[in-house]
């Protein structure tokens, strides 16, 4: 059969894997898409430093629309990141009729909606398994090995920046500040670590696992983010005595009112296998109605892990060229006409159990007046343990309650913050017991 023809667009560290892989298990490769596959050209800004990772058999060009608009390329390979350029150069690839690969999670959280509904117009497929969890193939898992289910919730470990700083913060006991800097130094971490300490590239790759899970449109703007920068190592120590671990977790929930969409610090119990994933590994936690919960645990970025899904998925576009677009695995798991417009809801409006860090002027009757506020609220409290009292005369207090709204534990912490026996904001996380 006519071989594939490859176009890359972008050759840096996951460029440079899936040319390397492409090369590597070429036999392999072709033995399973049923042809060959071949990388005919490349496009990089800096054309000697790629052309010097791909050799002299792959033209580079500088100007990624060459590649865009080469008649010989069957699929293009989208690994530039962002969503301004790679976004024109995705639509365009589109509309001159070629199939799409892409590791680019912004783009699609924030453009995926448009892109898909370009795809299913001119019939071609955009394949994006590389967007979420590096080489874990969750992205299939969840489009077609979960088919029968009806997903309740998915929770995630996605960023491995963020999971490295914390494992090392309660490994090390070293503060937050000193394990960011031992990241950057790892090359874990960017010189400007926002994107992923925030959650920002959690939310990203959560928005696009909704998406599949509920059939619902792409809506990172809906998503809440709260990401570890300030998190005290004291919280760290805090949970490990009550037998809990601190995650940087993505949450996706169906409900009754809406869905729930949201990344944040969260305790969860240390007997669960997702709280035991350490370092800057990745782990996704996919609970099903039929199947009941299992969780897809590996490496989460890098060359070749990433460049393991790159590759996947041109294989399955290989596989599916001359197949009737009608009857593909739709973009988003669901048939276009199935998306279904359910809310996101607020995080007040969002269940769940809290953990809770408060100083407290260590006098009678100051942890009466706590637990009074906490009861008037409707919150229950699961565990409280008292800290000494420290030098000014404070002592910390530490609760864990029972699950409650969101709005009603920002009320009681308003009230207890008002209280003249509480010195300082109290901390707040969110727990989560994910029964695996």
């Amino acid at each position: 059969m006519k071989p594939i023809n490859i176009g890359l667009m972008g050759v840096g560290t996951v460029g440079g894997g899936t040319a390397t892989v492409l090369k590597r298990n070429a036999g392999e490769i072709s033995r399973r898409a049923g042809r060959e596959i071949r990388l005919i050209q490349a496009a990089n800004r800096d054309r000697a430093r790629a052309q010097a990772v791909l050799g002299p058999d792959v033209p580079v060009v500088a100007d990624a629309l060459e590649v865009v608009n080469n008649p010989d390329v069957d699929i293009v390979v989208e690994l530039i990141g962002g969503d301004t350029i790679a976004k024109e150069l995705v639509l365009k690839a589109i509309a001159n009729g070629k199939h799409v690969v892409t590791a680019n999670k912004k783009l699609l959280a924030l453009h995926g909606t448009e892109i898909f509904a370009c795809a299913q117009e001119k019939g071609v497929m955009v394949a994006f398994e590389a967007a979420v969890a590096g080489g874990i193939p969750i992205i299939k898992t969840l489009r077609e090995g979960l088919a029968a289910n009806r997903i309740e919730w998915i929770a995630g470990i996605i960023n491995g920046t963020s999971n490295f700083i914390l494992t090392e913060m309660r490994d090390k006991g070293a503060s937050f500040a000193d394990v960011l800097a031992e990241a950057q130094k790892l090359g874990y971490a960017e010189a400007d670590p926002t994107f992923d300490i925030e959650g920002h590239d959690a939310g990203h790759k959560l928005t696009i696992m909704a998406a599949l899970a509920f059939g619902i449109p792409m809506q990172f703007d809906q998503c809440y983010l709260e990401g570890i920068s300030q998190l005290d190592g004291r919280d760290i120590r805090y949970a490990e005595e009550l037998g809990y671990r601190v995650k940087l977790l993505g949450l996706t929930r169906r409900t009754d009112k809406g869905v729930e969409l949201r990344v944040h610090p969260t305790l969860i119990p240390e007997s669960r296998l997702i709280a035991n994933v350490d370092g800057v590994m990745n782990a996704v936690l996919v609970k099903g109605d039929a199947l009941g919960p299992t969780l897809y645990y590996g490496a989460g970025a890098g060359a070749l892990p990433t460049a393991s899904a790159v590759v996947a998925d041109i294989v399955d576009i290989t596989r599916l060229l001359t197949s009737d677009p009608e009857h593909r695995v739709p973009h988003l798991a669901f048939q276009p006409d199935q998306l279904q417009d359910l809310p996101i809801l607020p995080i007040a409006e969002v269940t769940s159990s809290y953990y809770l860090r408060i100083g407290a002027i260590d006098r009678a009757g100051v942890l009466a007046n706590i637990t009074r506020l906490l009861a008037e609220n409707g919150i229950s409290i699961e565990a409280l343990i008292q800290k000494g009292s420290v030098s000014d005369g404070t002592a910390e207090v530490v609760i864990l309650t029972h699950r409650v709204q969101e709005k009603a534990i920002n009320h009681a912490i308003a009230g207890i913050e008002a209280l003249d026996s509480v010195a300082g904001k109290v901390v707040r996380l969110r727990m989560e017991e994910l029964n695996d």
